[in-house]
């Protein structure tokens, strides 16, 4: 498995639906809830992916369709994270708490590693997710950049 996007012989023109994932630690999962109320229009064009309790608190306040995974610190982080890597997400946004360690912090290294390795932006704090997710090339194929290192590389 490479680190290609599926739409990766497209020419770079804006896509109609993207795979957006979102996760937030405890302390921040009223902030993404409101992020995407804010943005539920916008969502709404899209496929969403979530871990469990993020997915079911935007499902619930949005009223959109949501693909949820289990809780980030029973494997959701590493269920998204596959999902970078087959080439389903194009946008993580990442809501993570900084004051607090978090027991599961090899599963949040890992996923940002992927989405670093597959050139799959990743935002972090609602100012970086506003500027993501109403940028005129939301959407693009940004994916033609993938890391060079990975370039015929089979996945293991």
């Amino acid at each position: 498995m490479t680190f290609e996007h599926k739409d990766a012989e497209t020419t770079g023109a804006v896509r109609d639906e993207m795979g957006i994932a979102l996760v937030a630690h405890d302390g921040c999962k009223a902030e993404m809830v409101a992020w995407a109320g804010e943005y539920r229009e916008i969502l709404g064009r899209h496929r969403l992916y979530a871990t469990g309790t993020t997915g079911g608190l935007v499902a619930e306040a949005t009223g959109l369709p949501v693909v949820r995974f289990r809780s980030g610190p029973l494997g959701g982080d590493q269920q998204v994270g596959a999902r970078i890597a087959e080439g389903d997400v194009d946008l993580l946004v990442f809501f993570w708490d900084a004051l607090t360690a978090q027991p599961h912090e090899p599963d949040v290294r890992a996923l940002l590693r992927l989405a670093v390795l597959a050139n799959v932006p990743v935002a972090c704090n609602r100012a970086t997710a506003d500027l993501v997710i109403t940028s005129p090339q939301l959407g693009g194929d940004h994916r033609e950049h993938v890391d060079s290192r990975l370039a015929g590389r089979v996945a293991s």
